[in-house]
């Protein structure tokens, strides 16, 4: 990874830290990008000035998207691995009581935001013959869950693209892999879900010992690290504590 530059997006916690402190472990340059600044200024302080380039970035906003990668220092143009992470959920009621206004948050980070920011890089890669498109998905992606909907339905979403980046990209070089991690502790993901709500946050976890977020970026090490003639199409990854359960079935009273 010496030498190779690592496009992240949601690196101001959780996974996109992790992921950006294992890159930059083995001499990888990290073009960090968030909405917040602060978090990301502490990333390259923590990592070195050589080795972490901190940009304030929304990846809703698609004109930003292409300024930022217009705009890139030479020492950081060159992008071999995009890491689209930047994504959230949000609530967690049926689709007859959630917020429309969350739904389309959702769409646009987790869909449009991801979208965008893999068509401002892949002519790059394309034109080198070389690079790496690591999509962050979700097993919610794949199972789905009371409450799910439009999340689940972001992170098929994701699946799907990458399986159809990957057609698109037959020949090129290019290299397109989906991770799809089951439950994590130890980010934001919980809190940002229930609007701040600890007690809320934190019944998933209790008593239990989920994945980290290290575990997911050493997932992401490892795709990255194959050699170039290897395409991981997708990884799929739970803590030991968390299985598929039963199908429901309603019964109404005799």
């Amino acid at each position: 990874m010496e030498q190779r530059t690592i496009f992240i997006t949601g690196a101001s916690a959780g996974f996109g830290a992790a992921i950006a402190r294992r890159f930059a472990a083995e001499g990888a340059r990290i073009v960090a990008t968030a909405r917040r600044a602060d978090r990301l200024d502490g990333l390259r302080r923590e990592l070195g000035d050589d080795a972490v380039l901190p940009v304030a970035l929304d990846v809703r906003d698609r004109a930003a998207i292409e300024r930022v990668v217009a705009e890139l220092p030479p020492a950081f143009a060159e992008v071999d691995v995009l890491v689209n992470n930047a994504g959230l959920a949000l609530g967690l009621e049926p689709a007859y009581e959630a917020d429309p206004g969350e739904w389309q948050q959702m769409l646009d980070t987790n869909c449009a935001g991801l979208m965008h920011c893999t068509r401002a890089l892949l002519p790059g890669m394309v034109e080198r013959g070389a690079g790496h498109v690591v999509n962050m998905g979700s097993i919610a992606g794949s199972y789905p869950y009371p409450g799910g909907n439009v999340y689940g339905a972001t992170k098929a979403f994701v699946q799907q693209f990458s399986r159809n980046l990957r057609a698109d990209l037959h020949g090129t070089g290019v290299r397109v892999t989906c991770v799809e991690p089951g439950l994590v502790g130890g980010t934001e993901f919980s809190s940002v879900r229930f609007g701040g709500d600890d007690e809320r946050a934190e019944a998933p976890y209790a008593n239990t010992e989920p994945l980290t977020p290290e575990d997911v970026a050493e997932t992401v090490h490892w795709v990255a690290s194959q050699p170039p003639r290897v395409n991981v199409n997708s990884v799929e990854l739970m803590p030991v504590v968390q299985a598929w359960g039963p199908m429901r079935i309603h019964r109404t009273e005799p």
